[in-house]
């Protein structure tokens, strides 16, 4: 009968299983903030777009109204991972579709990883809000 030695082998099991334990930690961080940020984001920018883009002043245009979106939305998202834009489109009746894009870069545990890690591409994952408001203008008649 021959007993092997078998002192070692759960540290060799671990060796190995750490790293991938590691990495499904990263993404499951990673996807819980990308929701998080998500939900935020699109309270953010309906609020945002119902604030600035319906009735506008007296000599405010649609561009204007957009910076201004814009503007709120990167003030309330501040945080090196997040990038945001918004764009407009005009509709018949006056009408204008915002269109707010956020941008999210994976972290490792807050650390950025803007675009590469250890020569892997990390492309943003991105998430849009679509609100079409009227865009009225008291005082104008047309």
């Amino acid at each position: 009968m021959l007993v092997q030695d078998e002192s070692g082998q759960m540290t060799v099991e671990f060796v190995v299983v750490f790293p991938v334990l590691i990495i499904v930690a990263v993404i499951m961080v990673n996807l819980m903030l990308f929701f998080s940020e998500c939900a935020a984001f699109d309270r953010i920018s309906r609020d945002a777009v119902r604030i600035h883009g319906t009735s506008m002043a007296y000599g405010q245009s649609i561009d204007n109204a957009r910076v201004q979106i814009e503007q709120t939305i990167e003030r309330q998202l501040v945080q090196d991972h997040l990038s945001s834009q918004v764009t407009y489109k005009r509709n018949i009746l006056g009408h204008v579709t915002y269109t707010a894009e956020l941008e999210f870069y994976p972290t490792l545990f807050g650390m950025n990883l803007r675009s590469s890690f250890f020569g892997i591409s990390l492309p943003p994952l991105r998430h849009t809000v679509t609100m079409t408001v009227d865009t009225y203008k008291p005082g104008i008649l047309i």
